[in-house]
C-alpha cells in the first residue's frame, strides 16, 4: 500500500490530529456552518502527501456526510476532486486505511485515502469550463481540500463530448450515468476483452459491436466465430458464412500456409516442400500466362488461381524423370496428400476443384470485408466445423488477407478483425503448427494501425496469449478473473491508476468489467448494457437440471445427429 511508504510521517502527526479533533469539538458546529456558507459543504478531507501522481489525504469525517448522496464516494475506484489555483484536479481512490486505529469506538481515528491523479478540468468541470482532459499540469499542494464529486462532475469526466463515441453501458458508481467509448481511439489502437468463462465476454463483444455499428452501418467487421455463437446475436445485420457457404479456395493460400497442410509434419521434409513449391509456381505461371508474359511475375505466394491437377501433373512429370526409384518417396507423399484433400468432404470449402477454375477473388473479399456493406456491416465466419488440423492455417490466411487488403487499399477501407478464443491460435507456446497464425496476427497488432486494420482480442486465458500481440492493445476490458496467473498478467500491462480497480477482478459480477485505456476517458468500472434475448450470443451453459428431467430423446434422434456429423451439416 502507498501509505506504508509514509508510515513514519503518519506516526509523527497522528497524535496531533487526534488532539486537534478533540480541541476543536466545541467550535465544530460554527466552523461547519461557516464552511457551508462558503461553498465547502462537500469537503471530505485534506492533502497530507504528494508524490508524483500519488496523493494521500486525511479524511476529516467519521462517516459519509449526509450531503454526499452516493455512499460509493469513498469506495475503491470512486473519484474525488482537489482545487489548484488553475485547475480542478480529479483523483481516483486506490486505497482506504486506518493506519492507527482508535483504542475505543468513540475515539477519533485517522482515516487515510490513497489517490491516483487521473486528469483535470480548467475552471472546474461543473461550471461550464473546458471539458475534462487526461493528465495533470498542476498538482495539489499540502493542506489543499479534498472534495466529493457531484453527478455533474462524473458526467464531465466520463463523457466523450468532443469525439465520435458510443454508449456501451453504465458507470458502476452511478448507474444513471452512461459509459462511452471513443470509437476512433478504441478501434484505431486495438482492444481486448478478457475474462474467465461465463463472465459475459461474448455479450460484451456483441454490446460493443452493436453500439458502434448502430451508428455506422457502412462498417467492415470480420468476426472469427469458433463456437457458432454469434450468428444468433447478429442475424439481422450480418453476413453469416458457415460450413456450407464458406468458400476459401486453396489458391488464396500463401506457400507457407499450403505447405502446412500438404507437407505432413516430420523430420527432413525440406525435399517435399521444395518439390511442392516448384510445382505450384509452375502451375500458377501456366494458368495465368498471357501474351505479355505477365504470368512469369507470379511467385509461390501470389494470390492467383491455378489448378491442383496441374500441380499433380508437374509432380508426376518430375517423378518420371527420376533416375533412382528410391528418390520417389517425397513425390508420392505429395501426390497422395493432394488427392486425399480433394476427396475429403471436410476440406470441400477449400480444395474442391470443378471443371473450370475462375478468379473469384473479388467476390470472396467483397463478401468477407462487406464491400459494399448493404446494411450488413459484419461478416461472421462460423469456424466450428473446420477440421482442427487446418484451423490454424485458415485463420492465418484470413488474418493475412485482411492485412494485405488494407495495405493495398491504402487506408480507404478501415476494418476490424475480431478474434474469439484467441488463446487457441495466438498463444505464447512454442507450438510450430500455429507459427504462421501468430506471425499474421502479430503483424496486424504491430503495423495494422498504420493501414486501418483494428484488432479485437477476446480470450479467457490472457496469460497464455502471445505477449507481443496483447501488449499492442491500448484498451482493455478486464472482466471477472479467478486465476491468479491471469490477474498478475493483466496487472503487469496496466497503468498505476488502474491497479486499485484490479483488486476487484475476482468479485466482478457477470457483465461487469474494468475498462482501461485510450478508448475510455479514464479507468472505470462499468456494467455493460444488457441486450435483448434475440441479440445475445448463444454462449450460455446447458441446463442440466431441466434437460435431465426430460426423456424425449430416442434412437431416431441419435441417428439424425450421426447423419449431420457424417455429412458435416448443421
Amino acid at each position: 500500500m502507498a501509505y506504508q511508504d509514509y508510515a513514519e510521517k503518519l506516526e509523527t502527526f497522528a497524535k496531533e490530529e487526534q488532539a486537534r479533533a478533540t480541541d476543536a469539538a466545541a467550535g465544530e458546529k460554527g466552523a461547519v456552518d461557516a464552511a457551508s456558507a462558503a461553498g465547502a459543504a462537500e469537503k471530505i478531507g485534506r492533502v497530507v502527501s504528494v508524490a508524483g501522481s500519488q496523493v494521500i489525504a486525511l479524511l476529516e469525517i467519521q462517516d459519509t456526510p449526509a450531503h454526499v448522496k452516493d455512499p460509493s464516494a469513498l469506495q475503491i475506484g470512486a473519484l474525488v476532486k482537489m482545487r489548484t489555483p488553475e485547475t480542478m484536479v480529479f483523483g481516483m481512490v486506490s486505497g482506504l486505511s486506518i493506519p492507527i486505529p482508535g483504542a475505543s469506538p468513540d475515539e477519533t481515528e485517522m482515516r487515510i485515502i490513497e489517490l491516483e491523479l487521473i486528469g483535470e478540468a480548467v475552471d472546474g468541470a461543473d461550471d461550464g469550463g473546458i471539458p475534462f482532459r487526461r493528465g495533470v499540469s498542476f498538482c495539489p499542494a499540502l493542506g489543499d481540500g479534498v472534495y466529493a464529486t457531484t453527478q455533474e462532475d462524473l458526467r464531465h469526466v466520463y463523457a466523450q463530448p468532443d469525439v465520435s463515441s458510443a454508449r456501451i453501458g453504465t458507470i458502476y458508481q452511478d448507474q444513471s450515468l452512461p459509459a462511452f467509448v471513443a470509437i476512433d481511439d478504441l478501434l484505431g489502437k486495438h482492444f481486448a476483452i478478457l475474462g474467465t468463462t461465463g463472465c459475459g465476454k461474448s455479450c460484451a463483444v456483441a454490446t460493443i459491436l452493436r453500439a458502434i455499428l448502430s451508428e455506422h452501418s457502412e462498417g467492415h467487421v470480420l468476426l472469427l466465430d469458433l463456437h457458432n455463437e454469434y450468428g444468433h446475436a447478429f442475424s439481422d445485420c450480418a453476413e453469416l458464412l458457415g460450413p456450407t457457404t464458406l468458400n476459401l479456395p486453396y489458391w488464396l493460400l500463401s506457400f507457407d500456409e499450403l505447405r502446412e497442410i500438404v507437407v505432413e509434419p516430420a523430420e527432413n521434409r525440406e525435399a517435399d516442400a521444395s518439390i511442392l513449391k516448384a510445382a505450384v509456381t509452375d502451375a500458377k505461371q501456366e494458368f495465368n500466362d498471357d501474351e505479355d508474359g505477365e504470368g512469369s511475375l507470379f511467385s509461390g505466394d501470389s494470390p492467383v488461381p491455378y489448378r491442383l491437377s496441374d500441380v499433380v501433373r508437374h509432380i508426376e512429370e518430375s517423378l518420371g524423370k527420376l533416375e533412382r526409384a528410391t528418390d520417389s518417396a517425397p513425390y508420392l507423399r505429395l501426390r497422395d496428400r493432394i488427392n486425399t484433400l480433394q476427396v475429403d468432404r471436410r476440406f470441400k470449402f477449400m480444395f474442391e476443384e470443378g471443371l473450370t477454375i475462375k478468379d473469384t477473388m473479388v467476390d470472396i473479399l467483397s463478401l468477407l470485408f462487406r464491400i459494399p456493406a448493404d446494411g450488413k456491416p459484419i461478416t461472421i465466419l462460423d469456424l466450428s466445423a473446420i477440421p482442427s488440423d487446418i484451423l490454424n492455417v485458415v485463420i492465418s490466411m484470413l488474418c493475412r488477407l485482411t492485412f494485405d487488403f488494407a495495405l493495398w487499399a491504402e487506408r480507404d477501407v478501415p476494418m476490424l478483425l475480431v478474434c474469439e478464443e484467441a488463446h487457441r491460435y495466438a498463444s505464447q507456446s512454442n507450438d510450430a503448427s500455429f507459427e504462421s497464425t501468430r506471425r499474421a496476427l502479430s503483424r496486424i497488432a504491430k503495423e495494422g494501425r498504420k493501414y486501418g486494420v483494428s484488432l479485437c482480442i477476446v480470450s479467457q486465458r490472457p496469460s497464455e496469449l502471445a505477449v507481443g500481440i496483447l501488449s499492442q492493445c491500448n484498451t482493455i476490458f478486464a472482466m471477472r478473473m479467478s486465476n491468479q496467473k491471469d490477474q498478475d498478467f493483466i496487472r503487469g500491462m496496466l497503468s498505476e491508476s488502474a491497479l486499485g480497480l484490479m483488486e476487484s477482478l475476482p468479485s466482478l459480477r457477470t457483465g461487469e468489467a474494468i475498462g482501461v485505456g485510450e478508448g475510455l476517458s479514464v479507468p472505470v468500472r462499468l456494467c455493460f448494457d444488457l441486450l435483448p434475448e434475440n441479440q445475445r450470443p448463444l454462449s450460455g451453459s446447458a441446463s442440466f437440471s431441466s434437460a435431465w428431467k426430460e426423456g424425449d430423446k430416442d434412437k431416431a434422434y441419435v441417428a439424425e445427429i450421426i447423419d449431420r456429423w457424417r455429412r458435416q451439416r448443421r
